[in-house]
């Protein structure tokens, strides 16, 4: 198998995000992922497995970038509620740029089988590390309740952050998610109760 780099390989990883978002991942077949990268059907075997090996790759690849464009960031803000809040803005601006991931992310993981789970395992948990050590760093500074407890608060942040998004997407992103930024942020800082 050949080196998971290159101009083919790209070709390959974005043709793959556009004909699943279009086609749905169970009928975007390997041979319209090949045409839509315009290359042929057995190069496509030169770097993947399968179609599953595809999906696996591309998601791990693209949501790679994102949490380190993401980490990159929160690193620059000063404050945890700017950290918190550029957490909440890199989520919904970076997805708001690429609609066809977006909803590859939202809609066509989700009927993945056990093998694609797995595989996006480790990226997905570098996001929950990302989002724990917000949660951390707050809790260390006396921003954050002592007694929060970091899971469950991770749980409810990555939650909120997907939900929103899946909306978006299911609604043809149709407007600007983006948008959401302030009102999601202000209730992560206060919760129902308020300031």
């Amino acid at each position: 198998m050949a080196k998971k780099t290159g101009e083919k390989y790209q070709a390959i990883i974005d043709a793959a995000v556009r004909v699943i978002a279009r086609q749905g991942y169970h009928n975007a077949q390997v041979s319209k992922i090949a045409k839509e990268a315009k290359v042929a059907d057995g190069t496509i075997y030169l770097y993947f497995e399968n179609k599953d090996d595809i999906l696996i790759s591309l998601f791990n690849e693209k949501m790679g970038h994102f949490v380190e464009t993401n980490r990159r960031h929160i690193a620059e803000a000063s404050s945890i509620e700017q950290k918190l809040y550029v957490l909440v803005h890199a989520h919904f601006s970076q997805l708001s740029l690429d609609h066809e991931f977006a909803k590859v992310t939202q809609i066509e993981l989700r009927q993945s089988n056990p093998v694609i789970s797995e595989g996006i395992g480790n990226v997905m948990k570098q996001y929950f590390d990302l989002i724990d050590e917000v949660l951390c760093e707050g809790i260390d500074k006396g921003i954050l309740n002592p007694d929060l407890d970091v899971r469950v608060a991770r749980k409810m942040i990555f939650g909120t952050l997907d939900e929103v998004t899946t909306s978006w997407v299911m609604k043809q992103c149709k407007y600007d998610l983006v948008s959401y930024t302030d009102s999601v942020h202000n209730l992560f800082l206060y919760g129902l109760k308020g300031k």
